[in-house]
């Protein structure tokens, strides 16, 4: 099955207003005075991230990636929900010594500075402690260290989550869950553009994948994406639709026109990429990972943060790609696509 399968399974589901009928990738609740943004990911080893990628990277990339959610939507962060997974050792020496279960647990709570108070309730206490007495391995020292950084450089503490055990050669699953606070109403859906709006994009479309690929030249592009939270807050007001560029700026702009029921042109010509991918620029628009900000601005509307024009909006339905002018034949793929 694969995801837009399974997608339109769930949607024969019972449903809440807010999940915006699963066509976005955040959903908004209102339970007061304040509106909500809830966003989730999951990554997997092997598959997200390399089995070999600094611990402390995965625990930034993993947070960054779901605050990217709510900077797509204006929204400036509350916390976090952590879900991870507690490998057993294998090999003498790296298990901590007299690290309990109970240590664990607690040791998964202090990641965001000590700050939760413990209670009975899984997710009110944060991760419990998986059973069976695993201590923490290097690999959890080292990822906590670096989701502090992450939480503290966001302002995101822990708010609760949940803990299991996995088999020693198992891959780790890891999923956050990012809740922010709306800071403009209503929130821009990817589905709000319009004929005659403008595309713009924040930032460099390709340092992800230059940094994969070369992390001499972006040493933090790829391992330690920036969830422009700021830059979100500030474009909101001014957005009639905004999403992040997470699976490849091509993908991600055709799925924002056609949830908007529209063409959009893109101009790869005006893509703004990094010199090492000026003459293979499809690379650089099809990779993904960019966590940069994709959003369309109505005709006349200046962008209150440096962005770069790269396309618009028309009547009908599908994406055109040009070079100079020249229509350009669009690639097999696109972008990443999830199953």
């Amino acid at each position: 099955m694969t995801e837009a399968e399974f997608l339109d399974r769930l949607r024969t589901l019972p449903l809440h207003p807010g999940a915006a009928g699963l066509r976005d990738d955040a959903a908004t609740l209102a339970p007061g005075d304040d509106t909500l943004v809830l966003s989730t990911d999951t990554m997997v080893e092997g598959v997200h991230f390399p089995a070999d990628m600094a611990p402390g990277d995965v625990a930034w990339r993993l947070v960054a990636c779901a605050l990217s959610d709510l900077a797509a939507k204006g929204a400036e962060p509350v916390g976090v929900l952590l879900n991870y997974p507690l490998r057993a050792s294998t090999a003498l020496g790296t298990t901590s010594p007299g690290t309990t279960p109970a240590k664990a647990g607690a040791q998964l709570r202090a990641a965001d500075g000590g700050a939760q108070r413990e209670t009975s309730s899984d997710s009110a206490a944060g991760p419990r402690p998986s059973p069976g007495g695993h201590g923490l391995v290097h690999w959890d020292h080292a990822f906590l260290e670096g989701l502090a950084q992450v939480l503290t450089h966001y302002a995101a503490p822990i708010i609760g989550g949940d803990t299991v055990s996995i088999p020693p050669l198992a891959p780790r699953v890891l999923t956050v869950t990012a809740i922010g606070r709306a800071t403009h109403l209503p929130v821009p859906i990817r589905s709000g553009a319009s004929a005659g709006d403008a595309l713009y994009v924040t930032g460099t479309i390709g340092a992800a994948l230059l940094g994969f690929e070369r992390p001499e030249s972006e040493p933090n592009a790829y391992r330690r994406p920036v969830a422009r939270i700021a830059d979100g807050i500030e474009i909101v007001p001014h957005a009639s639709a905004m999403m992040d560029v997470s699976d490849g700026l091509l993908l991600d702009a055709q799925r924002m026109a056609a949830a908007s029921n529209l063409a959009v042109t893109i101009a790869l010509d005006a893509v703004p990429v990094p010199p090492e991918f000026d003459h293979d620029r499809l690379r650089a628009v099809t990779w993904g990972d960019d966590y940069q900000l994709l959003f369309a601005l109505p005709p006349g509307v200046t962008p209150p943060v440096p962005a770069t024009r790269i396309g618009a909006f028309a009547p009908g339905h599908g994406l055109t790609l040009t070079d100079h002018g020249t229509p350009v034949p669009l690639p097999a793929q696109l972008g990443y696509q999830h199953g």
